[in-house]
């Protein structure tokens, strides 16, 4: 049984974007061929240990290609089990059973299971351990080994989106007992294994023999990701034919990829998004007020069309996207209005406002034009921003959850606690407005009761309460809804549904294309 008895629980509110396809028609997959694409998010700092990955060129290399997760979530959207074959949970969802899939081995030929769980979960809640996915390990009080293929979870609290968490690309599976060994050398159950890794630079693999997905998955004999953070130089290596695959194209050139007959564009909707993020525990981001000012400063439709191109929509202030379940698409739209910037700077004593804002194309693409866009808009309304171009390498480290204003992307989740657990729950390492019990006491409140509400109306309404204070009050400015747009030479094969959880297909372009 996979899952309580409400179906809908267990089925992703997050609808598969629909391609649009140019050139090729759809081919069978075909297995052997390499595959090269050309990534950004990549950091000289990167390495094989999951609690750190933060952006796709690790994604992609790690869940999308050398390790697998207890879950997956599909193309289509759907959850379906990896490394687990299925699960069922207690009645008020607070125990839920996992049951392992037989026959699995490690790269190394160590044999995958129940303790491979278990101390892959407790790496996250170490002493020390600075992991996003904390929270979510956290939240569970026991983890017993039932038998070597079964392992049971006792939660806090019931969560009804348990089994998506363990899809959550920090929780990747490392054999017991060698976890430094495995993250020092990439050893993972997953469809490719390591060939060669330089952080920042290159990542190489070969398909791993008598896999457990057998013929249905991981087509290539071989994969070859490499690190191209500048956005010209992404595109180059795709028109000269360096790589294969890109993502982030540059919206300035769209027509000339789009003319090209060998290469088309994939463009999916989803719940990526690009957020302004305040820190609310440091002046004068803790004045609610100079946040609502702030709120009314900015343009967002002004972002859509200039930086964007109309490849998006206008956001409101909440991560929640089209995409999810409990969207609360009837909420009313914050407005650009300098005048109601100013009232806020009146209620929180000022007459004007001087801040500075730190960005780099390394958060989004065109994150300084949009912060320049953002200094224009918000003069109007007696605010004064600096904008601090701040250098790629290094801006998930040395900028982000450090500066107190801050340009930053998002890809969303596939459920709304997802979302509000990882970014927006009191205490948890990727709150990236630091907005805390004081300042969001009943946001707080209905995070922990949404989360084991079972009745379907009850939480919808929860979630559109909890929507409408991020709206209000909230320390995360978020101007725009981001399409995932992404170019491959037609020489690869791609289904004709592809992922928008992530970028590249949820990041497994390597278990899903193949050689055309």
């Amino acid at each position: 049984m996979h899952g309580i008895s409400r179906r809908g629980l267990l089925k992703t509110g997050v609808a598969a974007g629909v391609l649009g396809l140019t050139g090729m028609p759809l081919r069978a997959q075909t297995r052997g061929g390499k595959l090269t694409a050309g990534l950004s998010g990549a950091n000289t700092s990167d390495s094989w240990d999951g609690r750190t990955h933060s952006d796709l060129y690790m994604i992609a290399s790690a869940q999308g290609a050398v390790f697998d997760s207890l879950t997956e979530i599909g193309a289509d959207g759907l959850l379906k089990g990896e490394l687990a074959e299925s699960w069922e949970a207690s009645a008020d969802a607070k125990i839920w059973t996992f049951n392992l899939r037989r026959g699995v081995t490690f790269h190394n030929g160590k044999s995958f299971g129940a303790d491979d769980v278990i101390e892959s979960l407790q790496m996250h809640v170490a002493e020390g351990a600075k992991s996003a996915a904390q929270p979510i390990v956290a939240a569970i009080n026991e983890m017993v080994k039932v038998n070597d293929y079964q392992v049971q979870f006792t939660l806090d609290s019931g969560n009804a989106d348990f089994p998506y968490l363990m899809s959550d690309y920090h929780l990747l599976m490392y054999p017991a007992g060698q976890i430094e060994e495995a993250i020092a050398q990439g050893i993972g159950t997953g469809l490719y294994q390591v060939q060669s890794f330089d952080p920042g630079v290159r990542m190489v693999a070969t398909r791993f023999p008598n896999h457990y997905k057998g013929d249905d998955a991981g087509f290539f004999d071989e994969i070859e990701y490499i690190a191209i953070n500048d956005n010209t130089a992404r595109m180059n290596a795709l028109m000269t034919g360096q790589v294969d695959a890109v993502n982030r194209i540059d919206f300035k050139t769209e027509a000339l990829l789009r003319a090209n007959p060998m290469l088309r564009i994939q463009e999916v909707t989803g719940n990526q998004h690009y957020t302004f993020a305040m820190l609310t525990d440091n002046s004068p981001f803790n004045d609610v007020n100079v946040r609502r000012a702030l709120k009314h400063g900015i343009n967002r439709q002004e972002m859509v069309d200039k930086i964007l191109l109309g490849h998006g929509k206008a956001g409101n202030d909440t991560p929640i996207g089209p995409a999810n379940q409990y969207y609360h698409s009837e909420m009313e739209q914050l407005s650009y209005d300098p005048d109601k910037a100013k009232f806020y700077l009146k209620e929180a004593g000022l007459d004007s406002l001087d801040l500075d804002i730190s960005a780099s194309n390394a958060a989004f693409e065109g994150a300084v034009d949009a912060a320049q866009l953002f200094q224009a808009s918000a003069s109007a309304g007696g605010i004064n921003l600096n904008v601090v171009q701040e250098p790629a390498d290094g801006y998930w480290s040395n900028v982000w959850l450090k500066k107190n204003f801050s340009a930053v992307y998002w890809s969303g989740r596939a459920t709304e606690d997802w979302m509000f657990s990882t970014a927006y729950e009191a205490g948890v390492p990727w709150n990236d407005s630091q907005w805390g019990v004081e300042d969001s006491a009943r946001f707080q409140e209905l995070l922990l009761t949404a989360r084991a509400e079972l009745d379907s109306d009850k939480r919808k309404m929860q979630y559109f309460e909890m929507q409408e204070i991020l709206r209000d009050d909230g320390g995360v400015l978020i101007p725009m809804f981001a399409n995932y747009v992404q170019a491959v030479n037609n020489r690869i094969s791609s289904p004709d549904t592809v992922g928008n959880l992530w970028q590249m297909d949820n990041g497994r372009m390597a278990e899903r294309w193949s050689v055309a």
